[in-house]
């Protein structure tokens, strides 16, 4: 191959990895504004702190040693990637030419890229543990989790081990980004516990609204655009025909999940409640988003629109269910992320003929267990070191005050 076309493709390929991260990172905004729409006001300041924070100590502890850990060369084993620091070198323009076109992107662009993610997995646990967990118990944890938990199984799949080579196929990352996020998520909710009043003891659930319904719904729009360079980024390469038109089908299956999600929760919720709940209709577009993140590329449009229906209606029910269970999740999380992200694992087998039923169970059993387990010993030391919540006095002024001494919205009376 000609080599000005070897680096015109490189320098083509790179900059579109590059582009689909910083949409990722937009994602970032995306989760801020949510979380900090559905949070009431008086812990709004806190919510968003602990978003710039945790993607801030994402970016530094994946670049001292997460990325290395995902994605180590040559692994001690197809479980145990090693320990290694840093990332490594960039790629010379004779190392491009000479690959013959093997190498496409730029080194530093895929720890860009993957850095994002990372991020996103963590942005999940946010919202689940907000308005009652410590916030420095919350940014311990982000350390343990970006640093090592996440990395652990992401080299699982994506760096070559195991469950890549036992067949497991997560195109990007509904088990390994996704549910990965909303086990951590699901652990720390519920030893952090529920918040005051949200259970009465006569086993009524009492609603604890959101301070602000447009600044959420401006999140989750920002999250479905971010999307688009989540799983259109995922494909890794766009600098040929048969790339380009996968990249753009991956767009147009990828918007089809999240209206097919929005409609569903929009149809269930009315049915349900007799009204057209907001906060569920958002969940549905990212119950979709998430359903379909598994495999964006080989369905059809209208498969994708159904996959995403699905995800919407069961957000809806498995939000109900999580209250029934008291588990208390403020945002949605748990149900959006993790319980939308076995089913969109699961949804890969009816449509890609390389996924078998059991190889996607193997994954979802293992990413699930080792999530369960290694976030479950990350609380419980944090808990024991400096505690995991709030006091009670200060739960009831809000965590603006307790943990940042601000108010978010100082002109306003708490809510």
């Amino acid at each position: 191959m000609d080599s000005a076309v070897v680096e015109l493709a490189y320098a083509v390929d790179t900059f579109y990895f590059l582009v689909s991260g910083v949409l990722v990172m937009w994602m970032a905004a995306g989760f801020a504004m949510l979380e900090a729409g559905l949070v009431r006001g008086k812990n709004t300041a806190e919510i968003l702190t602990k978003n710039v924070a945790l993607f801030s100590i994402a970016s530094i502890m994946y670049l001292l040693v997460g990325y290395k850990l995902m994605y180590p060369g040559d692994g001690v084993s197809a479980w145990w990637p090693g320990v290694s620091f840093l990332i490594g070198a960039d790629n010379s323009a004779a190392d491009v030419i000479a690959s013959g076109g093997d190498t496409y992107y730029s080194g530093m662009s895929d720890f860009f890229f993957q850095v994002v993610f990372v991020a996103t997995a963590m942005s999940i646990v946010s919202g689940a543990v907000a308005e009652r967990m410590k916030l420095w118990a919350f940014l311990a944890f982000a350390v343990i989790m970006t640093g090592f938990i996440y990395p652990v199984q992401g080299y699982w799949k994506w760096g070559g081990g195991f469950l890549d080579q036992a067949g497991f196929q997560d195109f990007a990352g509904s088990a390994v980004v996704h549910m990965c996020g909303a086990i951590a998520a699901l652990t720390g909710a519920v030893l952090v516990g529920a918040r005051k009043g949200k259970y009465k003891e006569d086993g009524s659930i009492a609603p604890i609204p959101g301070a602000n319904l447009p600044l959420a719904t401006l999140g989750a729009l920002i999250l479905w655009m971010g999307w688009f360079g989540f799983n259109g980024g995922s494909e890794l390469k766009i600098s040929n025909v048969d790339e380009a038109n996968a990249v753009a089908k991956i767009f147009v299956n990828t918007n089809a999940a999240a209206a097919g999600g929005v409609v569903a929760a929009l149809i269930t919720s009315a049915l349900m409640f007799r009204k057209a709940d907001l906060t569920m209709v958002l969940n549905g577009a990212l119950a979709g988003l998430v359903s379909i993140t598994a495999e964006p590329l080989a369905p059809s449009p209208l498969a994708s629109t159904f996959i995403g229906a699905i995800g919407g209606v069961i957000v809806v029910f498995s939000i109900m269910s999580f209250d029934k269970m008291r588990v208390d999740d403020p945002v949605g999380a748990i149900s959006v992320h993790g319980v939308c992200g076995i089913w969109g694992v699961l949804a890969v087998v009816l449509n890609n003929s390389d996924a078998t039923l059991g190889g996607q169970l193997l994954g979802l059993g293992v990413i699930g267990a080792w999530v369960l387990v290694t976030s479950t010993i990350a609380w419980l030391l944090i808990k024991a070191v400096i505690g995991l919540r709030i006091s009670e006095e200060d739960e009831y002024k809000g965590a603006d005050l307790a943990e940042c001494g601000l108010e978010a919205y100082p002109e306003f009376k708490n809510s």
